[in-house]
């Protein structure tokens, strides 16, 4: 700023001098007390200093600095234990953990491995690893995953969303998963086609394995009901040779569970996803005789005097 005001005072001191015209018939065209204007301009002075500028080195403020020795050695002089401290024990002290410690707690942090092995009890056989992929013609093939288990559908029915543009199509299939031998599972799933939606629900349905009390003649060890939303169901044991004699998805559901003598009737909704769901939720509180026995600290022969 102080530089552009020195040029700006240099300006305004400009000093214009004037020459007559050399030759008058050249310029019979300009008027005869026309004059050529020449300006000279002198040379720039030295610019300002700004006042917010240092003079010379010495005005930094150095204070700071007086009473410390660059060339002496600090050594940090902790503060003093308090009575009574008691130091805390080193990483490398205590017991290593086993591989089957830690796999259990990683399974309880982020749920079973891939592989299907379970240290918690939640056996799962199948994850999404296990589904081979193999290209054909720019296309992705899924084989079926070979677990023992077999999947039967139970319904698939067409749902719309409204979004703002309009109205977005899916399909939601129910699928009943089981190996027929006391191994049952009920999931759900949606996508945009068919096939996409019934090997979603299957996955989920290998996720939420229970298992269903037996007797040895493939039936209940006793009565129970189930309530799942506006569904409820009724499940009774039957002799040897009654069959499964239940109609909707408790039939699937009891099918493929591997009960082959029982009774099922549905009493609510007719819903078919929710008269699965209710027939797991009764299932689910059955119980064996010998874990009731062994529950009371008595024997079995006990439970029917």
């Amino acid at each position: 700023m102080a530089t552009s005001a020195t040029y700006l005072s240099t300006f305004s001191s400009l000093s214009l001098t004037t020459t007559a015209t050399p030759n008058p018939r050249r310029s019979s065209l300009l008027l005869q007390h026309h004059h050529f204007y020449s300006l000279r301009i002198p040379k720039p002075t030295k610019p300002l200093k700004p006042s917010y500028a240092l003079s010379s080195s010495g005005d930094i403020d150095t204070t700071f600095f007086d009473n410390v020795d660059p060339e002496q050695i600090n050594t940090f002089d902790p503060p003093e234990r308090p009575e009574g401290f008691i130091p805390p024990p080193s990483f490398d002290e205590g017991p290593f953990e086993t591989e089957d410690e830690i796999a259990a707690a990683y399974e309880e942090l982020y749920g079973p491995a891939y592989s299907g092995v379970s240290l918690l009890g939640t056996d799962i056989n199948v994850m999404d690893s296990k589904v081979k992929k193999t290209t054909a013609f720019g296309k992705i093939k899924k084989e079926k995953v070979r677990d023992g288990f077999d999947e039967r559908v139970v319904q698939v029915r067409r749902v719309t969303k409204v979004v703002k543009g309009g109205k977005q199509l899916h399909f939601r299939a129910v699928v009943v998963v089981g190996d027929k031998k006391g191994q049952v599972g009920v999931g759900v799933g949606k996508a945009k086609e068919v096939i996409a939606a019934v090997q979603k629900s299957a996955t989920n349905a290998r996720r939420n394995i229970i298992t269903v009390p037996l007797t040895k003649y493939s039936t209940f060890p006793h009565r129970s009901e189930g309530n799942y939303g506006a569904a409820k169901v009724m499940l009774r044991p039957a002799s040897p040779g009654t069959g499964v004699i239940a109609g909707g998805a408790v039939r699937i559901v009891l099918e493929m569970a591997g009960v082959e003598n029982a009774l099922g009737k549905q009493l609510g909704s007719k819903n078919a996803l929710n008269n699965a769901r209710a027939t797991v939720v009764a299932v689910q509180q059955m119980r064996q005789f010998s874990e009731v026995a062994r529950e009371r600290g008595i024997p079995m022969e006990e439970l029917w005097k």
